[in-house]
């Protein structure tokens, strides 16, 4: 379920703080301001993920977001396994993943974890990223609501590990699915009593 572990450590633990550092960075935030678009966290529902930059009205200022989002796990992955291990690589994921979600900059109120999700398992595995994506995709289609993509995807996450040959990511994509689920707990409240917006409608979160 996991990775042989190769890496000392004490260079694990100095491996998650850099990367959680990484993944606390705000460039929803940084992005809107930058721009003169406001406190992204007074904007729509205050997250501070693409889908809410999109509400400002500046879909550049969205995809910058959604792709530097993805990349804080993706770069975290790709540097730890270049300079150590797989073992280091999956830790660098976790923890950009873990800092995007609770931010030390921002009083640990962070975004739900989709886009760095998607980055970190597109960088430790890009057949299983890819399935990810394509997951999401088709789930869209169907329900036309964002926040029930983002959770079917996570769900299958270790089904797809699995069926790709990668059993040592399998410990890695239940945890962070779980987070993302109780990240997305209020989404999956109004997916139940059907008040969640669909996709193109002005309240999505």
């Amino acid at each position: 379920m996991f990775p042989a572990a190769t890496t000392d450590p004490l260079v694990l633990a100095l491996v998650a703080v850099a990367a959680y550092l990484l993944g606390s960075v705000p460039f929803g935030i940084v992005i809107t301001r930058a721009l003169g678009l406001g406190d992204l966290r007074e904007i729509g529902s205050g997250n501070i993920g693409a889908t809410n930059v999109l509400r400002t009205g500046n879909k550049p200022a969205a995809a910058a977001t959604l792709i530097l989002d993805a990349g804080k796990g993706g770069i975290a992955v790709l540097i730890a396994r270049l300079l150590f291990a797989e073992d280091a690589a999956q830790v660098a994921g976790a923890a950009a993943f873990v800092g995007h979600l609770f931010p030390v900059f921002l009083g640990f109120k962070g975004g739900k974890g989709v886009a760095t999700f998607l980055g970190t398992v597109l960088a430790l595995a890009w057949p299983v990223g890819i399935a990810l994506c394509g997951t999401w995709l088709a789930t869209a289609a169907v329900t036309r609501i964002s926040s029930a993509s983002a959770l079917v995807a996570a769900a299958t996450a270790p089904i797809w590990a699995l069926i790709f040959g990668r059993p040592d990511l399998i410990g890695l994509l239940i945890l962070l699915p779980a987070l993302v689920y109780i990240r997305h707990a209020a989404n999956i409240r109004r997916i139940l009593d059907g008040s969640e917006p669909r996709i193109g409608g002005s309240k999505s979160s």
